[in-house]
């Protein structure tokens, strides 16, 4: 008599295989929408919109005016929202971790979205786009001075660091 035992079902195991694998599926697309719906939430509340999509078009360097000497420069992309719809989002580089006073390219780290990047963008919308999609210094968020922020989702779902939020330059606007 053999210790050993032959399945009864040479494909047992890759049916039980696939059905933890859909089963586990499920489980990280129900988190992944409970993340989002968790995110739109904390974005109403910093008194924002938000705008979830994927890069369709890469970071580009625009300039902007000058307060108490540092240029106030932006970075735009172009993101398709979940709507089908294609908008800019105008980025704040004073707010990026990377950004160095009067530099002419975009800083780290936005540097590093790429076209196919999906990103959630809280800030303030505009007709074809959204802005101010960064920290507030620490004022209290309101509609028109919201808390935002412009983070990464990972291929799992989750959700990176707000890559705006700097709080370096603040010093060149009042406080309240």
């Amino acid at each position: 008599m053999s210790l050993l035992r032959k399945p009864q079902n040479r494909f047992a195991f890759t049916r039980t295989s696939c059905l933890f694998a859909g089963v586990s599926l499920a489980v990280a697309l129900q988190s992944a929408n409970a993340l989002a719906a968790n995110d739109a939430q904390q974005c109403s509340a910093a008194g924002g919109k938000l705008l979830v999509g994927q890069v369709v078009s890469g970071p580009k360097f625009k300039h902007g005016m000058y307060k108490k000497g540092v240029e106030l420069s932006h970075t735009h992309l172009k993101l398709q929202g979940e709507d089908g719809d294609t908008y800019d989002v105008a980025i704040d580089n004073v707010f990026a971790e990377g950004y160095q006073a009067n530099s002419k390219k975009v800083p780290a780290p936005l540097n590093t979205i790429q076209v196919g990047d999906k990103v959630e963008a809280c800030g303030i919308p505009y007709k074809g786009g959204i802005h101010w999609v960064h920290n507030n210094c620490g004022d209290r968020p309101t509609r028109s001075d919201p808390d935002g922020w412009l983070k990464v989702v990972r291929a799992d779902g989750s959700v990176g660091p707000n890559l705006e939020g700097s709080q370096a330059y603040c010093g060149l606007w009042p406080r309240r």
